[in-house]
């Protein structure tokens, strides 16, 4: 079996791109690249990552994988690692097929069968108190026991969304879903060391679950440094892509929580290594997973093998982004603020007709 063509599928509006892999003998794999700037994507797939993947062996996708990173590495960066989980999560589908196996199969098997979601807010828009009411409503309809907002501003060094924002919506949140539910807060890299202790500790105060990304993400020791200071635990990582980036967060204890990104970091096997390590350290791993693209049901596979994801996973609480949910069927299904794990081959899923059809397709084949 060798592999002989991969094609991608480029939506029109640009925000994802699908990826299908075949071989020689007629097997047949889908997957994904990360959402967002998915036309660069494409381009890098199919001039730096695909021509590496003919005529080998879909066995060897992890070898082949690491070959990919090796050959490039001139131009390690995300675009790269975007493009590799397209091609790579089409393997994973394709092996998946060929075995007659869901994919956490592949990976080890079932750790667990149902993945209890979080209700993750995108919006520093919206006024605390409309926020609060709307995911209350949302724990009401769906049976949600975890949410998470954002405060602070995006990479803003110490500069809120909006004056007092994140000193109001922390409390009102809380006020409004009463003791019973957790609370997350992501803060995207808002603040210095020294405010985003000042705000874990009103976050503490309110009994808050984890405090994400408090400083910018590349400022490993600063992160640190607030996960020392603070007894909420502090979480990170969905911006990393390099596996020794982790190894050091891990190391350091710059983070409690380790919050890989499956599309940023190249796929689910380097995925799995940085779960792995974070297992060993006694850390759990919650893969962030902003939007309901294919990356959902990448995520619910790896929760379902991976010991160190036993916290609630990610599930964006917005209810109307058309565009993620038009790529695959079935979709995921919420029940009781949980997802139960598939048991049909691969991941479970085919990509829409409407989309193939509407997308603007691209291929390299031997």
């Amino acid at each position: 079996m060798k592999i002989t063509r991969i094609e991608t599928h480029l939506a029109p509006h640009g925000h994802v791109a699908t990826v299908r892999v075949g071989t020689d003998d007629g097997a047949e794999g889908i997957g994904q690249t990360a959402p967002h700037g998915a036309e660069v994507t494409v381009g890098v797939l199919h001039k730096l990552v695909a021509p590496g993947f003919l005529g080998r062996d879909p066995w060897d996708a992890q070898a082949l994988a690491r070959e990919c990173l090796t050959r490039n590495y001139k131009f390690t960066g995300t675009f790269l690692y975007r493009a590799l989980c397209g091609v790579e999560t089409a393997l994973w589908d394709l092996l998946g097929k060929v075995t007659g196996q869901p994919v956490y199969r592949l990976l080890g098997g079932a750790v667990r069968t149902t993945i209890p979601l979080y209700a993750s807010s995108l919006s520093r828009e919206i006024a605390p108190e409309r926020e609060a009411e709307r995911l209350a409503d949302l724990v009401r309809r769906r049976g949600f026991r975890c949410v998470k907002i954002k405060i602070g501003g995006r990479m803003g060094r110490d500069r809120d969304a909006a004056p007092g924002r994140t000193e109001r919506i922390i409390p009102a949140v809380r006020e409004a879903l009463g003791d019973g539910i957790d609370i997350s807060a992501d803060a995207n890299g808002a603040f210095t060391p020294h405010r985003a202790i000042q705000v874990g500790r009103l976050l503490e105060r309110h009994g808050y679950f984890h405090f994400e990304e408090p400083c910018p993400y590349p400022e490993i020791e600063n992160t640190a440094a607030v996960a020392a200071a603070l007894d909420i635990p502090v979480a990170g990582g969905e911006q990393d892509n390099a596996l020794e980036q982790f190894e050091r967060m891990i190391r350091l204890r710059a983070v409690d929580i380790v919050q890989l990104d499956i599309g940023y970091i190249g796929g689910i096997g380097r995925a799995r290594r940085v779960a792995e390590l974070a297992e060993l350290a006694g850390l759990p791993c919650t893969p962030h997973c902003s939007n309901r693209s294919m990356l959902q049901v990448f995520g619910l596979h790896f929760a379902a093998a991976m010991p160190a994801c036993h916290q609630y996973q990610e599930w964006r609480a917005d209810e109307d982004q058309g565009w993620a949910e038009a790529i695959y069927e079935p979709l995921l299904e919420v029940r009781d603020g949980a997802l139960a794990v598939p048991d049909r081959p691969g991941w479970g899923v085919e990509i829409q007709p409407g989309f193939l059809k509407a997308a603007t397709v691209a291929v390299t084949e031997e």
